[in-house]
C-alpha cells in the first residue's frame, strides 16, 4: 500500500473511531451530569476506551457468521440497553427525590453500560478485517479516541449538573435515555 492509501486509511480509521466515540461522548455527558468525582472519571474513560478498543477484536475473533446474523440489530440491541440504564438511573433517581449527591456508578453499571456503548463496534471489527486494517493499531486508536471523548464529556457534562442542582441524576437518566434511543435509532 502506497503513502497516499496509508494515509487515507489512517484518516478513514481516525473518522470511524470519532463516530464510535460519539455515543461515548453523549453517555458520559449523562454520567458528569449526575456528578462524578476524579476517580469516577477515570474509571468511566478507562472503562468505556477497553471496551470500545476490545470490541472490534472480539469482532474478528468471533467471525463473520454471528458478527452478519446481528447486523443492525446490534445496534437496536445498544441503544435499548443503554435507554434500560438510563430508565434505571431516572426511576432510582425519582425514589430518592433527587439526590445532589455525585454519580454512584458500580463496576457493574459502568461495565454494562460500556458494554451497550460498544455492541455495534463487533460489526465494526469484521469490517477493518475485511479491509486489512490491522486490528490491534484499530483497537488503539478507537480506544484512544474514545477515552478523549470521554473526558470530554464527562467535563461538559459536570459544568451541565452544577446548573440541573438537585435534578441532576434525573436529567443524567433522561439524557441517557435519550442516547439509547440515538444509538437504537442510528443517529448517534
Amino acid at each position: 500500500m502506497g503513502a497516499v492509501g496509508q494515509d487515507v486509511l489512517v484518516l478513514a480509521l481516525l473518522l470511524v473511531a470519532v463516530a464510535v466515540g460519539l455515543s461515548n461522548f453523549a453517555a458520559a455527558i449523562a454520567i458528569g451530569v449526575s456528578g462524578a468525582d476524579r476517580r469516577l472519571r477515570l474509571r468511566v474513560a478507562v472503562t468505556f476506551g477497553v471496551f470500545e478498543a476490545g470490541m472490534p477484536v472480539v469482532g474478528l475473533l468471533i467471525g463473520h457468521g454471528l458478527v452478519h446474523r446481528l447486523g443492525s440489530a446490534a445496534q437496536i440491541l445498544g441503544g435499548v440497553l443503554l435507554a434500560l440504564t438510563g430508565l434505571y438511573t431516572v426511576i432510582s433517581a425519582l425514589r430518592q427525590g433527587g439526590s445532589t449527591q455525585p454519580a454512584q456508578l458500580g463496576a457493574g453499571r459502568l461495565a454494562w453500560t460500556a458494554a451497550a456503548l460498544s455492541v455495534d463496534n463487533l460489526v465494526i471489527g469484521f469490517a477493518l478485517g475485511a479491509y486489512a486494517v490491522p486490528v490491534l493499531v484499530a483497537a488503539l486508536v478507537i480506544g484512544v479516541v474514545s477515552v478523549a471523548l470521554s473526558i470530554a464529556g464527562l467535563e461538559l457534562g459536570s459544568r451541565l449538573g452544577v446548573a440541573f442542582g438537585e435534578r441532576a441524576e434525573l436529567a443524567g437518566g433522561a439524557i441517557l435515555v435519550v442516547v439509547g434511543i440515538g444509538v437504537g435509532l442510528g443517529v448517534v
